[in-house]
């Protein structure tokens, strides 16, 4: 435990790319989407897509935490379960922070009308039309699945280098365009599209969390035999 502890203070020496940053990326999208909601002339509901700023950055993060500090952490002998461990649990923790912000941010937002303008940056329709904790969870849940996917390929760059990184790469892509070849096929567009329909903020992130702990297994078993 002290060990794990020790990775996540390690991952904080730089606390402008862990902290700093995502909360002035969250600023500056929020002022802008503000300044874009008032200049437009309209009293009712003004949404846009700038909330999901901070979220993509959760991929940088888990590329940066990976590239950044893993070899510092083996010069110093920390094991690659507690380097993972920590690293895991610390970027929980600010995705959980984000997460409050996110609620409150919308609360607000609730209270006030759209901040006086009918702008709407942290309620998302459809994300945050449930209860609190099935937003709570939605925006949990896609923080740490970008981060795990950044941390997956910087741990498959430090395993395989420029190229295993190149053909992972390449070989998800085309797993994805043959999935939609096949759906496309076997016309089950309208299946797919019923059961999207179908699903709830709480249940996508059930999914979309099963599918993180699959991903989380896999980052793992690539960290033990990958090199500083």
């Amino acid at each position: 435990m002290s060990r794990t502890l020790a990775v996540a203070r390690m991952q904080l020496i730089n606390k402008w790319t862990y902290i700093g940053w995502p909360l002035t990326i969250l600023a500056a999208s929020f002022l802008m989407s503000l300044a874009i909601f008032a200049l437009i002339p309209v009293n009712e509901g003004k949404y846009g897509g700038g909330s999901q700023a901070p979220m993509w950055y959760f991929l940088v993060l888990g590329i940066q935490s990976m590239t950044l500090v893993f070899p510092f952490s083996q010069g110093l002998s920390i094991s690659r379960r507690a380097f993972y461990l920590g690293t895991l649990g610390l970027f929980s923790l600010i995705a959980l922070g984000m997460t409050a912000l996110y609620l409150l941010g919308g609360a607000i937002e609730g209270a006030t009308n759209g901040w006086g303008v009918y702008g709407y940056y942290f309620k998302i329709p459809w994300v945050t039309d449930g209860p609190w904790y099935s937003t709570a969870a939605f925006f949990f849940v896609v923080m740490m699945f970008m981060f795990i996917i950044g941390f997956w390929f910087a741990t498959i760059f430090k395993r395989w280098g420029t190229t295993g990184t190149l053909v992972s790469t390449l070989g998800t892509a085309v797993a994805l365009i043959g999935l939609a070849a096949l759906t496309t096929l076997l016309e089950w567009w309208g299946s797919v599209g019923a059961w999207f329909a179908q699903q709830s903020p709480l249940s996508i992130s059930g999914w979309a969390a099963l599918l993180c702990v699959v991903l989380a297994a896999g980052s793992y078993a690539t960290l033990r035999r990958a090199t500083p």
